[in-house]
């Protein structure tokens, strides 16, 4: 069933993908004018309890049928939204009709370096202080083996990849996850997914498969759009859901901070 729907998304992301897209046929007025406020970009959060649904996704049918796909999978009791615009240098701006394929290439080859996530930090609000986010991340060879390999690099983006990588999480623990990757002419789309149960201590918070995240990243000609939404079905334990919901959003922000130094370093 993944497979046939990971074809789906990929036929309808190809079809769709014959132009660039500007930011504000993405975004409303409002949310462009608020992302646009600052010289280097800025961002827009929602988090959600009970019954989420996306509020800031952007306008793009395949971005929703791919984020439905996983919603309607798990029936998340949590949900972190992120819009942010990255503001490129003057000298990269090209033209929003086609993705420059070094710019493209450069930005796939970031997304799928599992181990430079390895050491990023978070605010966490239970301490009050910054926090080692990912003590160890590396690809492996598979979520049997899990023997490390180096991240790959490649010089032509691929239309689809499948990666497996082992997460050590200084809050939940020691985990397996899947990264499906998917690349258009406009944007480039990748999806996380826990396929080992996430702890919290040794309580049981999220089972396998119920931890979600989606990326997607367009080219808007003078800046990247992103977009992130991370989405958990939490197993009900007193106490532990605002403790669960605020470490996630603050996760997600590290996470972007992440892409934008990566971005400040490649581009």
């Amino acid at each position: 069933m993944r497979s046939v729907a990971l074809f789906t998304v990929v036929f309808a992301l190809i079809a769709h993908a014959a132009f660039g897209i500007p930011l504000e046929s993405l975004v409303s007025p409002a949310q462009a004018a608020q992302l646009r406020r600052f010289e280097h970009g800025g961002s827009i959060s929602e988090t959600q309890l009970r019954n989420p649904a996306p509020k800031l996704m952007p306008n793009n049918s395949a971005l929703r049928q791919l984020a439905a796909g996983n919603i309607s999978a798990i029936n998340p009791s949590m949900m972190v939204e992120t819009l942010y615009l990255y503001r490129k240098p003057e000298h990269l701006h090209t033209n929003v009709s086609l993705w420059d394929e070094d710019q493209k290439i450069k930005v796939f080859n970031q997304i799928i370096a599992v181990s430079t996530l390895e050491g990023i930090e978070y605010y966490s609000m239970s301490r009050g202080s910054m926090r080692t986010f990912y003590e160890y991340s590396r690809i492996i060879d598979g979520p049997v083996s899990k023997n490390p390999v180096p991240d790959p690099v490649y010089s032509q983006v691929p239309a689809t990849l499948t990666l497996f990588a082992r997460q050590k999480d200084l809050t939940f623990g020691d985990n397996i996850y899947r990264y499906d990757y998917i690349t258009t002419r406009e944007a480039v789309f990748f999806t996380q997914e826990n396929i080992t149960a996430l702890t919290y201590g040794f309580i049981p918070v999220i089972g396998k498969g119920n931890l979600r995240s989606v990326m997607a990243i367009f080219d808007c000609g003078d800046s990247f759009l992103v977009y992130t939404v991370s989405i958990a079905k939490a197993l009900s334990v007193p106490g532990m859901g605002d403790r669960v919901s605020n470490s996630f959003s603050n996760r997600a922000d590290a996470v972007l901070s992440w892409f934008k130094t990566m971005l400040d370093s490649e581009l």
